[in-house]
């Protein structure tokens, strides 16, 4: 069971690395600082690596809760 927990852990950690380098760093810190647009929606492919990317998210930290339970 713990093997295969670290194995799905593994596999999330790279996945979300992997979704967290693909988004578009054009709203960073400038776009909250009035540099950039004020409101922009999510369209398309973009859309679909934020949503991937909160999934992944939440459940690399349920993988990460599992695996401190689990001894």
């Amino acid at each position: 069971m713990k093997s295969l927990l670290l194995s799905v852990h593994i596999i999330v950690t790279i996945l979300l690395i992997t979704l967290i380098l693909l988004q578009n760093s054009k709203g960073g810190l400038g776009g909250g600082l009035g540099a950039g647009q004020l409101y922009r929606s999510r369209r398309g492919a973009e859309k679909m690596i934020f949503t991937g990317t909160i999934v992944t998210a939440i459940t690399f930290f349920i993988t990460s809760i599992l695996s401190l339970i689990i001894r």
